[in-house]
């Protein structure tokens, strides 16, 4: 096996190849890392490797095998963590000059969970300053481009991750998802990613939007992330909203037939503006639900926009946190979250409040929906990947947009803590990846993932490789 197909394995396979001493773990992450230093420059998807440390994992992998050790789920299996999860000895930025040098004592929940499983932790992939956008570039690591055109952005938060699945520079990438995080750098980038249920994975340190940031997979293909989610689901006392465990075969939720689900599908919200090919790609895909036995509806949730209110929210949580560093950061920050945040001087207690009641009648429309629902099927993103440098493309369809508005389909399930998805469902006439979002029902990640699958197999995405290098 040559080693680009081997840095495209899907970590399913690699961990059955690792077992019967087909592969080493060594081989595997010597040919990521050499991925890595070939392609990294081009990308910018690490901020941080841990070569030595990862080459030392391997060894200590293949010496377990070779031993005949138990075994954990990801034994010898590379993994990349997001920079603003804490990580042990290996610095934690943040994407900030803050943070530069700041190097925590402690694993996060998560990446002990991965450690314990057996993963090799490649290094930190790159995030905007605090994850406050949803495109990736930030003062201290710059910007981090998308696999298939260089001159677009891969997303955000997660968009070193996103790039770096993408790009074969390792099989499976933790993010992060407080408005679309994890699920915008996924369509933007041809992969599949799953925000779980809120509290599904303990989160620690809190967000400054503790109540809206979820931790997922972020994966080539919807095993791979439901392998993840085997290690990563659980709770921690560090995390109070983490929810108990629960005995959730999520590989084995990846088999099983889709006849009989009630599938509404919803082009737009009822109120988003949508590119024409975004419309037209995802409306396509729809029909393979269809084709698999579903009863797929075209209905809209009934809510009205909640940019208002979540906006409000966002100000309150991100404004309150930065605002603390302004004093003797501020000309080292981004601009665009400095003039973002400082709205939060003008935001007074009341409005925050209301904010918090619009949330609560938003669950209880959405809820209702899903009483007549098994699944809502929406484009991921209103947009393809669109130029580097940019916070958001200038307008829609010949409608100029505000700031949240090329991702409406997102932030509005962060609300709710419902578990989402997106898949890969097509590619534009500029070869860029297109997203399709599956939302299911709270605690019902089962349901996600094995539409997801199935979808999967009956549109496959995952051979299919950006053009790099």
């Amino acid at each position: 096996m040559n080693h680009e197909d081997l840095c495209f394995m899907p970590a399913t396979e690699l961990v059955a190849a690792i077992r019967a001493k087909k592969v080493s773990p060594v081989e595997v992450t010597e040919a990521i890392l050499a991925r890595i230093e070939r392609l990294n420059p081009l990308l910018n998807a690490y901020c941080t490797l841990t070569v030595e440390e990862a080459r030392q994992a391997a060894k200590a992998a293949e010496a377990a095998v070779m031993r005949g050790d138990p075994l954990g789920p990801l034994h010898g299996v590379p993994v990349s963590i997001k920079d603003l999860v804490i990580t042990k000895g290996v610095r934690t930025m943040r994407g900030s000059k803050i943070y530069e040098h700041f190097v925590p004592d402690e694993d996060a929940p998560v990446v002990e969970r991965l450690k314990a499983a057996g993963a090799v932790i490649l290094g930190k992939t790159t995030t905007p300053e605090f994850g406050w956008k949803g495109v990736t570039d930030s003062p201290v690591t710059g910007i981090t481009r998308n696999p298939w055109n260089l001159e677009r952005t891969s997303g955000g938060s997660s968009g070193g991750a996103g790039a770096a699945v993408a790009a074969g520079l390792g099989p499976l990438a933790q993010g992060s998802d407080g408005g679309g995080s994890i699920r915008i750098p996924s369509s933007f980038c041809g992969i599949y990613g799953l925000k779980p249920t809120y509290g599904r994975i303990a989160a620690y340190p809190p967000s400054a939007m503790e109540t809206f940031s979820h931790i997922g997979p972020m994966t080539r293909t919807v095993k791979d992330a439901a392998l993840m989610m085997t290690v990563m689901a659980g709770p921690d006392e560090r995390d109070r909203l983490s929810l108990p465990a629960q005995d959730i075969d999520y590989l084995g939720a990846t088999e099983g037939t889709l006849r009989g689900l009630r599938v509404a599908w919803s082009p737009n919200l009822g109120y988003a503006h949508v590119d024409p090919e975004v419309a037209q790609i995802t409306e396509a895909a729809v029909k393979a639900f269809s084709d698999l036995g579903c009863q797929v509806e075209q209905a809209d949730p009934g809510f009205e926009n909640p940019e208002p209110f979540f906006s409000v929210l966002w100000i309150g949580g991100i404004g309150t946190m930065v605002s603390e560093y302004l004093p003797q950061w501020e000309p080292l920050m981004d601009p665009g979250l400095v003039k973002f945040a400082k709205q939060v001087y003008n935001l007074t207690a009341r409005e925050y409040v209301q904010a918090t009641f619009k949330r609560v009648e938003h669950w209880q429309k959405v809820r209702k929906f899903f009483e007549n629902y098994d699944l809502l099927l929406t484009p991921s993103v209103a947009v393809p990947a669109f130029p580097v440098g940019i916070e958001s493309p200038p307008e829609i369809a010949g409608h100029k947009i505000s700031w949240t508005e090329w991702t409406p389909f997102t932030y509005p399930f962060n609300l709710t803590g419902q578990p989402a998805a997106t898949v890969p469902c097509g590619w534009t006439r500029e070869d860029l990846p297109i997203g399709l979002q599956i939302v299911g029902r709270r605690y019902d990640e089962a349901t996600v993932l094995r539409a997801s699958a199935a979808f999967e197999a009956a549109k496959p995405w995952a051979a299919r490789r950006p053009k790099i290098g």
